[in-house]
């Protein structure tokens, strides 16, 4: 960035709003214009690294300058705070159209300052990753342009030119040095890029989550409904006891009250009674999905690997410990272990998960600046492992889902008899306020380890080294893989998504979203913390879409 303050750009056209946005911006030291008399030529003049724009997502003509901005190379780059108002559905129609960040209105002061800070961070290791790209191709060309002029020469000039073909020879083989040090600069701009691959884990990586988790007091499932069950039985025993102490004249004012926190607490004991028959009937079902990925040269074919390794076996390390990673190095493949969640709906071995899942490099932003750099991913494994089975099953992607993030994958499990999930009919099925029941892996191995307890999971660590695949299996052949369940209600319905509010996080991706009738009405396929811990699923029925001949 040219200021090391920030450069922020306001485009609200409420003048009151805009000041205020603007002084707050002012008092955090941040430079500020809010001059957008000029349209898209006043943004390219002032070059802001932040937009903050005032704008309603549902009426699309406010919404221009972030289409402008987002559709140039010019300016893509530049990150835009959306500022609206509403609730989840305006704020996820806000990031859908480009977005980089989206707060409603009214908005807290400091929470404003946090995400723009949070953004400018995003920015400027972006500019950097980008500058040393460029760098590095640069480097990459002109080595390549002095290669060509060698063997054009050689071809041309025959042996009474040898003096000169030795002369561009000696030139070649600096700027093959150069080359080679590109080659250096491309494996450090990998390893910047590839921070998320956990591919070569040691036993300490591995039991760190884990002893934090048990730290945490994180070992397993909790009914979500409990503590609300327990405040209202004390509520009835104090409306009893105030009732039996009461005048004549209260008492009917006490009972009423005493009638309604009855029938909340028969409503929470029939949602209790019907979220275990879901988990008797269907945790056998659902499964942890875990993909194995690697990256090949899209012109070679070469894998993508470590340079090396240490005697103690961690990859070698950059001055700034990042790991050295090239096409032609010694030490193994780097490799990404991806975990989500999937649920059988077929008695032929068909599993229903998410797009983001089967193919996790899928609206990954991550994985796509790795994508840019010429490489391409291969899956090399994946696997699915059922409560029960004390083995994982070697699973396939059967179809991908062209309207949303749905797809269905598929193994051999005709013999393992396990029952296939019950799927909602029509829209009656998913009512707005209902109760929910959410199954899945949520956080993968770290839950389940920890829910291990201390000792397995530290046997486990030591007999696997921490390799992902090989945990897997020892969990599975201790029986200790099964979902968390956790239970919430939906807040809203909408045509492509529920929202909903039973916990989730990471690796629940793909979990089947249960109706209080037992039946599957969506699959969980993102978690907003942020917004109220409100989470989306897609209604199931753009899964049976896929189920179709």
């Amino acid at each position: 960035m040219e200021d090391k303050t920030g450069k922020l750009f306001v485009v609200e056209p409420d003048d009151a709003l805009r000041d205020h946005i603007t002084a707050l911006l002012n008092d955090a030291g941040f430079e500020v214009s809010t001059d957008y008399s000029g349209g898209m030529k006043a943004v390219l003049a002032f070059n802001p690294d932040v937009v903050v724009l005032g704008a309603d997502p549902p009426q699309l003509d406010c919404c221009n300058l972030l289409s402008e901005i987002k559709a140039s190379k010019h300016t893509h780059n530049i990150r835009v705070v959306m500022l609206s108002p509403g609730g989840p559905a305006e704020r996820t129609r806000g990031m859908d159209l480009g977005a980089d960040d989206v707060l409603s209105l009214p908005f807290e002061s400091h929470e404003l300052l946090s995400r723009i800070r949070l953004q400018l961070r995003n920015k400027s290791l972006s500019d950097e990753l980008a500058e040393r790209l460029r760098l590095a191709e640069e480097n990459r060309n002109g080595a390549q342009q002095v290669i060509t002029a060698v063997r054009e020469e050689r071809r041309i000039l025959r042996a009474g030119r040898l003096a000169t073909v030795a002369v561009l020879i000696v030139a070649g083989l600096v700027f093959l040095l150069l080359y080679r040090r590109s080659q250096e600069q491309n494996t450090r701009v990998y390893a910047a890029i590839t921070r998320l691959q956990t591919g070569v884990l040691t036993h300490q990586q591995l039991m760190e989550p884990s002893r934090q988790a048990l730290e945490n007091g994180e070992r397993g499932p909790s009914q979500a409904g409990d503590p609300q069950k327990l405040q209202l039985q004390k509520r009835s025993e104090d409306l009893r006891s105030q009732i039996a102490g009461s005048r004549a004249e209260n008492s009917a004012v006490l009972q009423s009250q005493l009638s309604e926190v009855e029938n909340r607490l028969l409503k929470l004991e029939t949602e209790g009674r019907a979220a275990q028959t879901i988990i008797r009937s269907y945790e056998p079902s659902v499964c942890l999905i875990h993909v194995g990925l690697a990256f090949r040269d899209h012109i070679t074919g070469l894998r993508l690997r470590y340079a090396g390794l240490t005697s103690s076996g961690e990859p070698l390390a950059d001055e700034k410990n990042n790991p050295l990673l090239g096409l032609t190095g010694t030490g193994p493949e780097v490799h990404l272990d991806i975990f989500g969640t999937g649920f059988l709906v077929s008695a032929g071995g068909q599993i229903l998960t998410n797009h983001h899942v089967a193919e996790p490099w899928w609206q990954n932003d991550e994985m796509k600046e790795m994508l840019d750099q010429g490489l391409e991913p291969v899956i090399t494994e994946m696997t699915a492992y059922f409560p029960g089975v004390p083995h994982g099953i070697a699973i396939h992607t059967e179809k991908i889902s062209s309207d949303a993030d749905v797809a269905v994958v598929k193994g051999n499990v005709g013999e393992l008899g396990i029952r296939q999930i019950a799927l909602a009919d029509g829209r009656h099925a998913t009512v707005s306020g209902g109760p929910v029941v959410l199954l899945g892996y949520p956080t993968a191995l770290n839950a389940i380890l920890a829910r291990a307890g201390s000792e397995t999971f530290r046997s486990i660590a030591t007999a696997t080294n921490g390799d992902p695949r090989q945990v897997m299996e020892e969990l599975a052949r201790r029986n200790l893989i099964r979902p968390v369940i956790t239970q919430g209600h939906i807040g809203d319905v909408l045509p492509d998504k529920i929202v909903y509010d039973a916990q989730t996080s990471s690796g629940g991706s793909g979990g089947p979203l249960f109706n209080n009738e037992g039946k599957v009405i969506g699959i969980n396929f993102a978690m907003l913390r942020e917004f109220g811990g409100s989470n989306f699923a897609i209604p199931v029925v753009y899964g049976k879409s896929l189920l179709k001949p």
